[in-house]
């Protein structure tokens, strides 16, 4: 049986991530487990947090094998002092350096697949990154032409045109192209990594009532409708533009494997309704797979045992139900 070797990286070390790291090692999981953290910090974690558990320094060379409860391999990021809930810019570049290891490492096929715990933005454009999200990040990292954002839980996936862009800019950030590629990695990722053969995409308009005609602006006319009906032709199942309104009715839904929303606050808050804490955000576009958490540092919550490890545990399901199924395409 194909067991992956999946990285985690552990985030804001002043946040939940090395507390959600700790709690979801003490279950056992179908994949070789590794976090990315400083382990002084996932030791002390754990002794905060009451678990036992035995932490050993992750080795490359070892043989890939299960994880069982109770147990964590560690792969080793020196970071700065860390006060619990207190953000400090020094351990910018201790995340930095956790984010380009694991990413590297699923590169050269150390690992199949990475995970990662929140950062805190703030800090690291504080420390002088370029940093508007990990979706951004792990593009530029990659190399890849147009990431896309995603996000899914039980009953219903999102896929985003547009991220983390102040509202004022989007209309001018919707252009053929763009949505073009958002559309063309949507059908292709939905295809590839959820072997979907022909994917039904909901498509979004822009505007309230998807333009009303035009009346309430033209993207739909000029941008969206041109680019379904092209999209079209080359056989991609695409439906819209739907108004926003009335694209998450369940009559829609039913027959949907995947909603395009044209920004980010258009289709996510509907998802998180359905799903917050056990959504996972999946980067499309890339050449490795990334899944991630649905919620921020939640700094508050920090070392009290009181975070709920529910998402980074959906996201690790998510990144081993993946990957295995890719093995077995692969092999077949």
């Amino acid at each position: 049986m194909y067991i992956p070797r999946i990285v985690i990286t552990s985030g804001e070390p002043a946040g939940i991530g090395p507390d959600t790291c700790v709690m979801l090692a003490e279950r056992d999981w179908r994949a070789d487990i590794v976090v990315a953290a400083d382990e002084s910090l996932i030791k002390n974690t754990a002794v905060i947090l009451g678990a036992r558990l035995a932490v050993t320094s992750y080795d490359p060379s070892e043989p890939v094998i299960r994880h069982v409860a109770g147990s964590l391999k560690v792969l080793h990021i020196p970071a700065q002092p860390i006060i619990a809930g207190t953000l400090d810019p020094r351990n910018a570049h201790y995340v930095i350096a956790m984010l380009d290891r694991a990413c590297d490492g699923c590169m050269n096929g150390e690992f199949a697949a990475m995970v990662t715990a929140p950062v805190q933005k703030s800090v690291l454009l504080d420390a002088g990154f370029e940093f508007s999200g990990h979706t951004e990040y792990l593009a530029a990292r990659t190399r890849a032409a147009l990431p896309v954002m995603l996000l899914q839980c039980d009953t219903l996936r999102v896929a985003l045109v547009t991220t983390h862009l102040a509202l004022k800019n989007v209309p001018s950030a919707i252009t053929r192209e763009r949505l073009l590629t958002t559309l063309r990695i949507v059908h292709m990722d939905m295809q590839r990594l959820y072997s979907i053969d022909s994917p039904r995409v909901t498509v979004l308009g822009l505007n309230p009532h998807a333009g009303e005609s035009g009346h309430l602006g033209r993207e739909e006319i000029e941008i969206i409708e041109p680019v379904i009906r092209l999209l079209r032709a080359e056989g991609l199942n695409l439906l819209g533009p739907i108004p926003a309104d009335t694209a998450f009715a369940p009559k829609f839904l039913s027959n949907t494997d995947v909603v395009v929303a044209m920004y980010h606050d258009q289709g996510l808050p509907v998802l998180k309704a359905l799903g917050f804490g056990r959504a996972v955000n999946i980067t499309l576009g890339l050449p490795i797979l990334r899944t991630s958490v649905d919620h921020g540092t939640a700094l508050s919550l920090a070392r009290t045992g009181k975070a709920d490890p529910s998402s980074l545990c959906k996201a690790l399901e998510l990144a081993i139900e993946l990957t295995c199924a890719d093995a077995i395409h692969a092999s077949s």
